[in-house]
């Protein structure tokens, strides 16, 4: 039986209208009479649908359009043309059948109480949520081990290291199971052991409970730990959507030669082989075409007094920068 689709996007559009601000004083001043507007286009004619249990990256630069559309999916902010369909629901309706079903996690704001202990939030998300005793108590249990964070949980939130408040802010949006889970940058600001722990819950409550997960990162280990999906935009506008496979294989047209060599080599010398990525005394990266990479090696091989010699991908992030961040 085919899965079900749990998000539906069509022809989205979020346009904002705000002033034009000219340097200058006199220029201020006239604008106080005579004020100019632009229309900025957040988001211009994204199109796209997520099925039941996946787990998709949305990725895109700073100002791209993705917390804008996160906030549409939501029901936080209004299309100005196009349609949402999120599990049935149209988010702007602020059902509560539909609220209960979602939740939002946003990694630079907070849903927890600033001096009170974290403890003290999740038990107001129960009532608000109408959480029964049972429901509650059990996801509690299981969210606070998987996450580690029982030795901190009658601490005051301002108290907490960041990575603590952000695995209980997890913790705050997950009590109610909700069929959906938005994030956007939640592992901003977070150290690589905190982070690692992150992608390991999502992986679990992903497989665990079925929950669907919509993520927004620019840390690329994130995504491609937790997704093999992504949606790419940029200008508002949709650039890419497919598996990180076919857009590495469309994309990554080069490999990296990693070398070590025994004495110093000039990195003129280099260039012959590919193009040098870096180089400092006796290591190097190349980037060479991916259909010849072998030949290219062997060239180095011969030509170089080589040590060591790793053959790599192509970041994700490399790809991405390169093709889709202008």
């Amino acid at each position: 039986m085919a899965e079900k689709t749990v998000i539906s996007v069509n022809h989205l559009q979020k346009y904002f209208t705000v002033p034009e601000k000219t340097a200058g004083f006199s220029a201020s001043l006239r604008s106080l009479v005579h004020r100019k507007y632009k229309t900025v286009k957040a988001v211009d004619d994204v199109t796209f649908s997520i099925r039941e249990g996946e787990i998709v990256g949305f990725l895109g630069p700073n100002g791209a359009g993705k917390t804008t559309t996160l906030k549409m999916l939501t029901g936080i902010l209004y299309p100005t043309n196009g349609t949402v369909d999120v599990l049935g629901h149209i988010p702007q309706k602020h059902e509560k059948v539909f609220q209960k079903q979602i939740s939002l996690v946003m990694g630079q704001k907070n849903q927890l109480w600033w001096d009170l202990p974290a403890t003290d939030a999740f038990l107001l998300n129960k009532e608000i949520y109408g959480i029964s005793d049972a429901t509650y108590n059990k996801a509690f249990a299981e969210l606070t081990e998987l996450l580690g964070v029982a030795p901190v949980l009658a601490t005051p939130v301002r108290k907490l290291s960041l990575g603590q408040r952000m695995k209980c802010e997890l913790i705050a949006a997950l009590l109610h199971e909700p069929k959906i889970l938005f994030l956007d940058e939640p592992t901003i600001g977070l150290d690589v052991a905190t982070q690692k722990r992150v992608r390991e819950f999502l992986i679990k409550i992903n497989r665990e409970r079925g929950t669907t997960i919509m993520l927004t990162s620019h840390y690329m280990e994130d995504v491609e730990a937790v997704s093999s999906r992504v949606i790419m935009i940029n200008h508002g506008h949709k650039l890419y959507d497919g598996t990180i496979a076919k857009l590495m294989a469309t994309y990554a047209k080069d490999k990296y030669l990693m070398v070590e060599f025994s004495k110093p080599v000039q990195s003129t010398r280099l260039a012959e082989v590919g193009e040098v990525v870096s180089s400092r005394e006796t290591r190097a990266t190349i980037a060479v075409p991916r259909k010849d990479h072998a030949k290219r090696a062997a060239l180095l091989l011969t030509r170089f007094p080589v040590e060591n010699l790793d053959i790599k991908e192509m970041k994700l992030e490399d790809v991405i920068l390169e093709h889709f961040s202008k």
